[in-house]
């Protein structure tokens, strides 16, 4: 069964809705609570962060499959004013906005894999992929 669901970013409230749908997601998948936390908190930061930075953006969830594995695909994209230095945002305790700085190097840490792109001016976009 291959599974997609979209949630725009555009209020607070939006970041418990795309939580909660990275939980189903998740429990979908038979991660245990451990990855699920993992999954729910990534989610948290991924959407956060376009409600901070961006205003406004969007959260896809795919559930995927490579070879005999299969996982749960997360694309967070937005049209913001982008991340000006890259190498920078993904320190530990780098902040442009005075919070603690653990977000993007967070969400490397705790899935599988971790792919930005984003320049200045035209938004950026964060995939990231948890594999069962």
């Amino acid at each position: 069964m291959h599974k997609k669901a979209l949630v725009p970013i555009q209020f607070e409230q939006d970041i418990v809705t795309a939580r909660a749908m990275g939980r189903t997601f998740s429990k979908d998948l038979c991660f245990d609570s451990i990855n699920q936390a993992r999954i729910v908190t990534a989610i948290s930061e991924l959407a956060r962060n376009i409600y901070k930075y961006a205003g406004t953006g969007q959260i896809c969830f795919e559930q995927i499959e490579k070879g005999n594995k299969h996982g749960l695909k997360i694309t967070a994209s937005d049209q913001g004013p982008g991340i000006r230095e890259i190498s920078k945002a993904m320190e530990p305790g780098y902040s442009t906005s005075g919070s603690l700085g653990v977000g993007i190097p967070g969400i490397k840490n705790m899935m599988d894999e971790f792919h930005l792109t984003s320049s200045p001016g035209s938004g950026t976009k964060v995939t990231v992929f948890k594999w069962q």
